[in-house]
């Protein structure tokens, strides 16, 4: 999470550092298209709003234009400029996120594959764009990759690196029991080891409950559409091991969860942190103390969540990494039972410590979480029981928010369930609400489900889980209309937003430079890594950013500045969904 403690900075772009960086693009046919500055990519030639980075051949494709006179637009080859299909536009309609008044350019009867621009009377052409099979081969390689740039614990050598190669930072075996997490077996000042894992976000700590969502999502991303990532090379230190690199990624994070489980009683410590924010420094510069800071229901629940779930998504791998499997549902069982005499420990910060708190004191969803996914890798009818008993009304999934990803996961293993489990009230609660995504984006003037109270922290991240939401109701009834309107959803990030960015780096003709993340702030001289998505328009800021906001609209208010923590942040479980959501739609688009 981000905080005020920032220096502004400028960063020139070099696409070819993409290459430099061993992303394991190679088998790719297309790679990322390199990004300009701001100042580089006229506001005309950005005019066209439309996915930067490209279509898949059988998907949805749509293009939002201002209310200009022309009636019609025009599909043309990049390379020659010749017209290969012509449309008509809709009708002129204003969305209330942006104030902005919209003709959108529907060309998804157009399948062959090519390099594009649209061109529409009296506007520059759009930027260009792809159709293509394999149009998100890269952008999922890089989302993928970016929990890589974001370990701890490690160096990044330049053989995976690239141009962002660094020196290892924060070790974390000489981690302090904090007095909040004191216990007999382990007072304050005990020094524990708890190595690996992922920096949560702009910052350094390294957190459980957003460790839970983000595992979660990136598991799930395998156990649905295992095809897609057994062939993927991202060019990681464990790639060709034996386990797919999905799966090799999540287990560096996996590592760190375990050691955050107290091995005499099971509960899990909330967060491992500094007791304030680094400054903007590489993490090899960033030598304060660490700490595990107080042991909380939420974290522990989530924990048992994704230590059940990784249980059987490992199962198979049991050569590979002997013993884990099992290791991991025995973890998982005690700290359920640490939460059920724990009902309701709710996270609070300590007067001494200042970073941030995932602080969540409604705690039915990850009880509910916890026991679909005991229930799915035990069998034991009981924790389908206690799941019923607390499971509230689904909602889009954050990390606040977890009950809807135990009906992902109960929906996905429905056919081996026990006779207990109620498959209809399962499909059920997932396609009621992929039905009202559907209806949302159906009735859009900008065809996407977002609306003006979606534009909260972390906007791009909630259109990509409501487009996961939308997958999943695909999945089960195969009603088109929800694929559609997911792959709306990524073409928002990727370009079709009112901004005019593509809001992942090094993607697309105008993306993000200057996100809030340290090692990027403190590396001024290299654009920043590739394949982040920056948490995006937020109207409620709370930054002390000195440049005005270009809008102070829902769907406008973004700035592209080191300093905006509240709309220009990174963070691991917004970054999970880009990885979910451009698998699922390349593997679920049909393409012959």
């Amino acid at each position: 999470m981000g905080d005020p403690t920032l220096n502004p900075r400028h960063s020139r772009f070099a696409a070819a550092l993409l290459l430099a960086a061993g992303l394991g693009l190679a088998a790719c046919s297309t790679a990322p298209q390199g990004a300009t500055s701001p100042d580089q990519a006229s506001a005309g030639a950005l005019a066209i709003q439309l996915n930067q980075v490209g279509y898949l051949p059988q998907g949805a494709k749509w293009a939002a234009v201002p209310d200009v006179q022309a009636d019609t637009f025009a599909l043309v080859d990049a390379a020659t400029g010749g017209e290969v299909w012509r449309g008509p536009l809709g009708s002129a309609r204003r969305w209330a996120p942006s104030q902005d008044t919209v003709r959108l350019a529907d060309f998804s009867a157009w399948r062959e594959p090519g390099r594009y621009r649209l061109e529409v009377a009296g506007l520059a052409p759009s930027a260009p764009f792809v159709v293509a099979a394999d149009a998100y081969a890269s952008v999922n390689a890089a989302a993928l990759k970016f929990f890589y740039f974001n370990r701890a614990s490690i160096a990044l050598d330049a053989s995976h690196a690239g141009a962002w190669a660094r020196p290892a930072g924060h070790p974390d075996d000489h981690v302090l029991v904090h007095a909040s997490a004191a216990s007999p077996g382990r007072p304050e000042g005990t020094v524990i080891s708890a190595p690996k894992g992922w920096y949560d976000a702009g910052d350094y700590n390294k957190y459980i409950v957003n460790s839970g969502i983000t595992v979660y999502t990136l598991l799930a991303a395998w156990e649905h559409f295992p095809q897609f990532f057994k062939a993927q090379n991202v060019g990681i230190p464990e790639s060709g091991n034996g386990l797919p690199d999905v799966l090799d990624e999540v287990l560096w994070n996996l590592e760190w969860m375990l050691a955050m489980q107290d091995p005499a009683d099971g509960g899990v410590y909330h967060k491992l942190t500094d007791k304030g924010f680094d400054g903007i420094v590489m993490p090899h510069q960033a030598r304060h103390e660490r700490y595990v800071v107080m042991k909380t229901t939420a974290a522990t629940l989530d924990f048992a969540a994704v230590m059940a779930q990784a249980s059987r998504v490992l199962a198979p791998f049991e050569a590979q990494r002997p013993g884990l499997s099992t290791r991991m549902l025995a973890a998982s069982r005690r700290a359920w039972a640490w939460a059920q005499a724990h009902p309701d420990v709710i996270y609070r910060q300590p007067a001494d410590v200042h970073t941030g708190g995932y602080d969540d004191a409604h705690l039915a969803d990850e009880f509910a979480w916890a026991a679909a996914e005991l229930y799915i890798t035990t069998r034991d009818d009981g924790f389908w029981h206690a799941m019923r008993r607390v499971a509230p009304r689904i909602e889009v999934p954050g990390w606040s928010s977890v009950g809807a990803l135990g009906w992902i996961s109960l929906a996905h293993h429905r056919k081996q369930l026990t006779p207990a489990a109620d498959v209809q009230l399962i499909e059920g609660q997932i396609q009621a609400m992929a039905t009202e995504f559907a209806g949302r984006w159906e009735h859009s003037p900008y065809r996407v489900a977002m609306q003006t109270e979606d534009f909260v922290w972390g906007s791009n991240a909630v259109a990509l889980n409501q487009a996961l939401m939308l997958i999943q109701g695909y999945r089960l009834g195969g009603d088109r209309r929800m694929l559609d309107a997911a792959q709306s959803a990524l073409d928002f990030v990727l370009g079709r937003h009112p901004t005019g960015y593509a809001m992942v780096t090094g993607f697309g003709a105008r993306s993000p430079l200057h996100p809030h993340h340290r090692p990027s702030g403190a590396m001024p001289q290299l654009p920043p890594v590739p394949g982040m998505l920056v948490g995006g328009p937020h109207p409620g800021r709370g930054d002390d950013c000195k440049a005005p906001y270009p809008s102070q609209l829902p769907a406008k208010s973004y700035l592209d500045a080191l300093c905006s923590y509240t709309t220009n942040e990174i963070a691991i479980n917004w970054n999970a969904p880009l990885v979910y959501v451009s698998a699922a739609l390349s593997a679920l688009t049909y393409t012959p």
